[in-house]
């Protein structure tokens, strides 16, 4: 059968949380480089969508060919790490340095991989600083997300701290279910099928999300978008973090890991 029971998929969970907490400083960073390059990619390609049809659905569809692309080859990304590996340490497949050390060094990848996409992207959109990037609808539109992904939060003060927090909170729910609905098939078309629901279902609902954003932040500095790094860092950075590690550890890892583990 290709359909795995939910009673067995915890143990794969746990087995590749273990598993990503053991890996090299050396896989861990490229890894998380290429994770943050593929997102950075879908993001631009689901923002192509959205600026052509005029419509945000269709953006939300394309844009789990990043994720995809991303457990299909086994690559690191922080977010789901943040649903696997606490499970792993509570069973004792690892540490807690462990997975310390592993969240650190994939962060970092993925903000290489998503920083550099965005300096790459402006120099082809812009043809070098050739073009203004006012005249580009692509670019305005990244400009404008990444403003109200910052300043909109910024305006209201500690009640915008908490909504960015409690958006990134709903926000790994999901995208850690696309990363555990990806070991209820053994085949390909299974696992993207299942991965591809949620991934949708977050990027429709415009959560926020830590490794998008390491792409489109910058991205939205390097085109013009009137943000600061501070503000980025103190507006989204830190508390979408915080709010990614609560949903993905707490209501994907801990609430499956309690209902579904084999005694």
């Amino acid at each position: 059968m290709a359909n795995i029971k939910p009673e067995n998929i915890v143990e794969q969970m746990l087995q590749a949380g273990a598993k990503k907490a053991n890996l090299s400083i050396k896989d861990m960073l490229i890894r998380g480089f290429l994770a943050g390059v593929f997102l950075g990619y879908a993001t631009t390609l689901a923002i192509l969508a959205m600026t052509q049809t005029g419509l945000g659905i269709v953006g939300a569809i394309v844009f789990p060919v990043g994720f995809v692309m991303i457990i299909l080859l086994g690559l690191e990304l922080a977010t789901g790490n943040f649903a696997l590996i606490p499970i792993a340490v509570k069973d004792r497949r690892t540490s807690f340095s462990r997975l310390l050390i592993n969240w650190s060094w994939v962060l970092i990848g993925n903000l290489l991989g998503g920083v550099m996409y965005a300096g790459l992207y402006y120099i082809v959109v812009t043809k070098m600083g050739n073009i203004d990037p006012t005249t580009i609808t692509t670019a305005q539109k990244i400009v404008e997300i990444a403003e109200s992904k910052t300043l909109d939060y910024a305006r209201i003060g500690f009640d915008g701290t908490i909504s960015a927090f409690t958006s990134a909170l709903l926000c790994n729910w999901m995208v850690t279910l696309g990363a555990v609905m990806a070991f209820t098939s053994t085949t390909t078309i299974g696992k993207i099928a299942a991965m591809w629901l949620p991934i949708m279902t977050f990027f429709a609902l415009g959560y926020e999300h830590a490794i998008v954003n390491m792409f489109l932040i910058p991205a939205g500095i390097m085109l013009g978008a009137n943000i600061t790094i501070a503000d980025w860092w103190l507006w989204n950075g830190f508390p979408v973090i915080a709010g990614n590690i609560v949903g993905g550890m707490i209501f994907t890892g801990f609430l499956l890991y309690w209902t579904l583990r084999k005694v």
